[in-house]
């Protein structure tokens, strides 16, 4: 090795010995006479003193260290005294006194300095991402990350899966996000897809005979991206057989206790709440609501059906509702033009055609729309938001599932602009019971609502021909801090019952065979009874380091328009590749 230690592990009890560090020049200072370097690895940092000697060579090559350059120092370790000592860094008590140094590698200078107290724009960092990578906080967060798959692998090892890898070339199976293709020069004309989940392979190990397996797996969907969302990322793949939905959440309940007390230390109670679908679109407007808060929100329809406020009444009176959300204390933190324009804005992105608004003063309510309620409505609308003297009531009027949606966006903005939650707060609940399908209506069909392989929650198997938007899945979704974390079901492992599905989706018994056919022909030797989940990995890095980016947590990240700015990539290859592929461009003018 070519160093005998890291430039975070020295301390007090190691003066006096000699030691060899290696690194990158962090800081550079000339004292005269004696020269500082703070040398830098991803353990840590060490000063290094460098006491000139007349026209040494040492003293030359000191003379000449910049930042990034990459040394090798061998000296003795030595107390700094109380004088001197350094609080901020773990290594503050000594220093390391040489006359012995290596210039290992000379750096340019760098477009932005690793540790600067001004972060550098996320383009540039991105281009540059081998310096971006030796920031302290995205090696903390590449250390979490790692953490975190340690922990899952141990845990999992301990019950008896089995780490089994599917394939990355598969066949495009388009629904949902769009499949990323890859051309078969072997096989004219015909593409594999890359794997959007693991999904059916896993399904098949059940037939197989694994009833334990897992995998931290790639996957990569070729859809528009948030500041959440990634073309490739990767999951925590889970499959368990001779289960139900209780073990299956038992089971994930566990994996979170170990993964918060290995990398937090801490306890997490469980078992995680629970909630119905139906329950949460109520409360939050959302699947995945962030419960590190409260605010939730409450219908006024009936209070308002009959008002003075044409909105309102018409609204209720043709099958709409009116919901709102109490806001604590913000009467008078927002202007009426913050109002009128930031927050409509927000809930019209979301389909609401306005946002009504009162503050709240004694019983009554004050804002422009407040004289078309009599006293008596004021006070049952205050009652019913649980409304106080200084708090502010929001309001959207329209269909139910505008409410929902305007409503929720609008919830998480006001939480964060007023700091409501500690962002490395982790609060976790479980999703239950969604619906088994959606109306498509611009198609005039139905659409799964997690994945057509769900199975039926056996209570309502009676409305398959009766009304299917009343059938709920046995699916769960893990939700945590506002992020869908984890997605799973229990699956149909009786074929018969897959085509049940198929035919309501209006997937023909010949179409099903074409594009499932490998699964449902595992289906007919023998499948178990089944289930799994998948954990966005990337999330949970993210909401463990507090970031709300998940590029920050992602090695080497694409950007939103999904390009690697580092590599250049994706990019034109050549004519003679295209050729061995029978490939030609066609692009539009």
């Amino acid at each position: 090795m070519l160093r005998t230690a890291t430039c975070g592990e020295l301390r007090a009890d190691h003066v006096g010995q000699t030691v060899t560090l290696c690194g990158w020049a962090d800081k550079y200072r000339d004292h005269g006479g004696v020269v500082f370097v703070d040398l830098r690895d991803r353990y840590g940092i060490t000063q290094i003193a460098f006491r000139m000697e007349e026209s040494s060579e040492t003293q030359k090559l000191a003379a000449s260290i910049r930042h990034e350059d990459v040394i090798q120092v061998t000296g003795e370790v030595v107390s700094r005294g109380d004088e001197n000592k350094n609080p901020k860094l773990a290594t503050g008590d000594i220093e390391v006194r040489t006359n012995d140094l290596k210039i290992l590698n000379r750096s340019l200078t760098p477009p932005f300095e690793p540790r600067g107290e001004h972060l550098a724009n996320e383009e540039l960092r991105l281009q540059y991402r081998f310096i971006d990578l030796r920031r302290p906080a995205l090696q903390e967060m590449m250390k979490v990350r790692h953490q975190l798959t340690t922990s899952v692998r141990n845990y999992f090892d301990e019950l008896g899966f089995l780490d089994i890898e599917t394939p990355i070339l598969g066949r495009s199976s388009p629904e949902g996000a769009r499949d990323y293709l890859v051309p078969s020069r072997v096989h004219e004309a015909s593409f594999y897809a890359l794997p959007q989940s693991p999904q059916l392979f896993k399904q098949i190990l059940m037939v197989a005979g694994y009833d334990r397996y897992y995998q931290i797996a790639r996957c990569f969907r070729d859809e528009d991206l948030r500041a959440d969302r990634q073309p490739e990322f990767t999951q925590i793949d889970i499959e368990m057989s001779f289960v139900d939905l209780e073990d299956i959440l038992s089971t994930i309940d566990g994996l979170l206790a170990r993964m918060v007390k290995d990398v937090r230390g801490t306890e997490l109670k469980t078992p995680l709440p629970r909630y119905t679908h139906a329950e949460v679109m109520e409360r939050y407007g959302t699947d995945k609501p962030d419960l590190r808060f409260g605010m939730e929100l409450t219908d006024i329809s009936d209070l308002v059906a009959e008002s003075g406020f044409g909105v309102f009444k018409n609204t209720v009176g043709s099958g709409g509702k009116v919901r709102g959300l109490c806001v604590k204390g913000a009467a008078d933190k927002y202007s009426r033009r913050i109002l009128d324009n930031d927050m409509k804005k927000i809930v019209g992105e979301h389909g609401a055609k306005g946002l009504a608004y009162f503050k709240v003063v004694g019983n009554g309510l004050e804002s422009s729309i407040a004289k078309f309620f009599n006293e008596d409505e004021q006070k049952a609308i205050v009652e019913r938001m649980g409304g106080e003297d200084g708090d502010l009531l929001v309001y959207v009027a329209d269909k139910y599932e505008v409410t929902c949606a305007a409503l929720a966006a609008l919830r998480n903005h006001l939480a964060k602009d007023l700091e409501l939650y500690d962002p490395k707060e982790l609060n976790c609940a479980w999703v239950v019971e969604f619906p088994l399908v959606t109306r498509n209506e611009e198609e005039n069909r139905w659409d799964a609502e997690h994945h057509p392989f769900c199975a039926v929650h056996p209570d309502d198997l009676e409305y398959f021909e009766s009304d299917p938007s009343r059938i709920r899945a046995l699916s769960y979704d893990l939700v945590c801090n506002g992020y869908e974390a984890a997605s799973g079901s229990i699956r149909i492992h009786d074929p018969a019952v897959q085509q049940k599905i198929f035919d309501l989706l209006n997937i023909e018994a010949e179409e099903a065979e074409r594009r499932f056919g490998f699964l449902l022909q595992a289906l007919r030797y023998g499948a178990p009874p089944h289930g799994g989940i998948a954990l966005g990995l990337d999330r949970w890095v993210m909401m463990f380091m507090g970031t709300d980016n998940i590029r920050d947590v992602i090695a080497f990240p694409k950007t939103q328009k999904a390009s690697d700015l580092m590599m250049g990539a994706p990019s034109t290859v050549d004519d003679h590749q295209l050729r061995d592929l029978h490939i030609k461009v066609d692009l539009p003018e």
